[in-house]
């Protein structure tokens, strides 16, 4: 079903009042249920995605990170089961695993007295297992599996999905019996640039 301008507007203005939580997906569908689960998500990652790019400075200015950190100190003290560092990243708005970034390096940055490196926080992220701290690795799991457009989960579908399309075009190619450069062979050549594949022969683009 081909999407208006105006049905994009619609929904995105409905968007604009909704937290982008798993909850938001299925109130969602249930307002435009005439709609995809797959376009509406696409939708939902799009506009979020714009939101965080406006807001992302202010969460993490110098005072920002301080308040979350103790705020996550306080609701962890309280009671340590609770999604404190997932409620907060609701609370202001900000995606539950960029929120779990912030208080991770704070977190490390206070008990190595050093600024911890990029690899370091991702692969405790992706594996929160890692992370020298019961409660702050569950704090970091909880937001991670709930974060549906951010993320090291995120980052698997997205890899997952884009492998499954790569080898639907590769197999239409080879059906098609179109001679083409796959990437790997591309990046061995020493290409800066390496779609998934290269026509070798320009071809119609009109295929049947």
């Amino acid at each position: 079903m081909k999407l208006s301008k105006a049905q994009y507007d619609e929904i995105a203005q409905f968007l604009g009042h909704m937290q982008p939580t798993r909850q938001s997906l299925r109130k969602l569908k249930e307002k435009f249920p005439s709609q995809s689960q797959s376009t509406l998500l696409s939708i939902f990652s799009q506009e979020y995605q714009k939101q965080i790019k406006r807001t992302h400075a202010k969460h993490h200015t110098a005072e920002a990170i301080e308040t979350y950190y103790q705020r996550y100190l306080n609701g962890v003290m309280k009671n340590a089961a609770a999604p404190v560092l997932l409620d907060l990243a609701n609370e202001v708005d900000f995606a539950p695993s960029l929120m779990a970034r912030i208080v991770l390096e704070r977190f490390l940055q206070e008990k190595e007295q050093a600024i911890p490196s990029k690899t370091l926080i991702s692969s405790m992220l992706r594996d929160p297992s890692q992370i020298p701290d019961e409660v702050l690795a569950n704090q970091v799991y909880q937001c991670t599996v709930n974060d549906c457009c951010y993320g090291p989960l995120v980052d698997c579908i997205k890899h997952a999905i884009g492998h499954e399309h790569e080898v639907l075009l590769r197999e239409m190619l080879l059906e098609k019996n179109l001679s083409f450069i796959a990437e790997d062979q591309l990046r061995a050549k020493g290409y800066d640039k390496t779609p998934d594949f290269i026509l070798e022969v320009p071809v119609d683009l009109a295929l049947d």
